[in-house]
């Protein structure tokens, strides 16, 4: 049976420099980009229950992610 997400596929335009980072950023933590983002739109809404995404200290993500 294929792949039923439960939401719709939405598209944004990020700069590859932004992406590539918060790929590194969220990845510190063991989480993934989509889940702090909808994390982080959750808590912009002011929805039950939503808190802001835990922030990695730069120093844990940047320098790796430059090396890319």
């Amino acid at each position: 049976m294929p792949n039923q997400p439960r939401t719709q596929h939405r598209s944004v335009r990020i700069s590859d420099e932004d992406w590539t980072d918060l790929e590194a950023a969220t990845g510190t933590l063991g989480a993934d980009r989509g889940t702090v983002i909808k994390q982080f739109i959750r808590w912009y809404l002011r929805r039950p229950g939503a808190t802001l995404p835990e922030r990695p200290a730069a120093a844990s993500w940047a320098a790796a992610s430059r090396k890319k």
